[in-house]
């Protein structure tokens, strides 16, 4: 499997490293730490009707998540960027399953239908 191209680290000018490195990474300092103290992790953004879509599925099948806001489709979108940028998914919902990434409202559906997100999941805060 090829993963997506990043251009590699020597082809960004030593004086813009840093503004590159540094970008917006409280948004994803603050993802990476729910995911790592939580099962399931839901990053969305207000007005998002995919977002909704995918924590009610999470709800109705009895899976505790970890709800991550920002922002809405009229506000915080170079900060949303930053994940996109960061993970390499393009929408919202984010949806991180023990510290992965599992796509979508549609993949997480996909999931439960599958049986392969059980209710036993709960975030590890909430135990």
């Amino acid at each position: 499997m090829t993963f997506r191209a990043i251009l590699d680290e020597a082809r960004i000018h030593p004086a813009i490293r840093d503004a590159v490195a540094t970008r917006h990474a409280d948004i994803v300092h603050e993802v990476e730490e729910a995911i790592a103290a939580n099962d399931v992790v839901v990053v969305g953004m207000a007005q998002n009707p995919h977002v909704r879509r995918a924590r009610r599925a999470l709800d109705r099948a009895g899976i505790g998540y970890r709800y991550l806001e920002y922002g809405s489709y009229f506000s915080s979108w170079r900060r949303r960027n930053a994940l996109k940028m960061w993970t390499g998914w393009p929408t919202f919902p984010m949806v991180f399953v023990s510290g992965t990434l599992v796509g979508g409202a549609s993949d997480v559906e996909r999931l439960i239908q599958a049986g392969a997100l059980a209710p036993a999941r709960v975030p590890r805060d909430e135990r």
